[in-house]
């Protein structure tokens, strides 16, 4: 018997075994998306309005702060559409438009991560030459950079997807489109697919990771040397956030695409996507929010400008 068939679109299946659940979790994903809008918007506008914010650090973040805001965008308002549709569905279109762009950002952060890694390496290693390495120019090329490197991985994934002969069924266990569900659904040869898979884990997975991690090891043993307890804790302030959230969004992502299939559970499996692709987001601008007392100043006075402007019209 053939199964071939023009797929046309996808059914998800990711939180249809708890049909009395439905609004509550479009309440749930409601707040999560506005608290991460509204989270990194604040910090693109401190770190526009503040002039004390006008270094590469928050530069990168801002640019952070904009890559989480389409990151969340790419799957959070299907999914709340969803939450009130019987057949939770994504036309084949929209199935690929949401790789290339959650490829994208997800690549993207990635390398991004590691180039703020490398600022913060700079900065506490190398304090004398910071200007030098760290010129508006050199910014402005490791941030157009990691989104070309995101852009490249996701355009060749996205355009060898388009090759794949899909067969029936057309449902995906899972609230969102990726890689990998696509290629078990395919009754054609995925090996290309899988070699660049395993070609992009390396590059743009991998080696930002391996990258990160070295910088951080260098950083460390740099801060350990430092005589004071005080300059040794100012020294380390200044990297926390950024290491909180290369903790959390490698961690994640690695349990996400790398974890064995044994035991497979289909509420674990979402629950760690949605820590990956809706958690890792939202927690970004909340952890530089708490750790960056400049953030924190800034915000503070946006608030009272805010507050006072108010009362003037009131």
């Amino acid at each position: 018997m053939n199964n071939q068939t023009d797929v046309t679109e996808f059914i998800f299946l990711g939180f249809s075994n708890h049909p009395n659940l439905q609004s509550l979790f479009f309440l749930v994903f409601l707040v999560i998306y506005l608290t991460t809008l509204f989270g990194n918007t604040l910090i693109i506008m401190a770190t526009r309005v503040s002039p004390a914010l006008h270094i590469p650090m928050y530069y990168f973040l801002s640019n952070l702060s904009f890559l989480d805001i389409c990151y969340s965008s790419t799957t959070i308002p299907g999914m709340l559409v969803n939450f009130f549709q019987e057949k939770k569905t994504i036309s084949y279109e929209g199935c690929l438009s949401q790789i290339f762009f959650l490829v994208t950002c997800a690549g993207t952060e990635g390398v991004l991560l590691a180039a703020m890694a490398y600022d913060r390496y700079v900065a506490i290693c190398h304090p004398l030459q910071y200007p030098v390495f760290m010129s508006v120019k050199v910014c402005v090329c490791l941030v157009s950079g990691s989104w070309l490197c995101g852009l490249v991985n996701s355009m060749t994934h996205t355009v060898l997807a388009t090759t794949l002969t899909l067969c029936g069924p057309n449902q995906i266990s899972h609230f969102l489109c990726d890689i990998p569900f696509l290629l078990k659904l395919s009754c054609s040869d995925t090996s290309l697919n899988e070699f660049m898979l395993h070609v992009a884990s390396a590059t743009i997975g991998l080696s930002p990771c391996l990258f990160t991690a070295v910088s951080y090891i260098l950083i460390i043993s740099a801060i350990l040397r430092i005589p004071s307890v005080q300059g040794r804790s100012k020294a380390f302030s200044t990297c926390a956030s950024h290491l909180t959230v290369v903790v959390i969004f490698f961690g994640t992502a690695n349990f996400n695409y790398d974890r064995p299939n044994v035991g497979y559970n289909l509420d674990v499996d979402i629950l760690v996507s949605v820590l990956f692709c809706v958690g890792t987001p939202m927690f970004n601008p909340i952890i530089y929010s708490l750790r960056s007392k400049e953030i924190k100043g800034v915000l503070r006075k946006l608030a009272n400008e805010c507050w006072f402007s108010s009362e003037i019209r009131g």
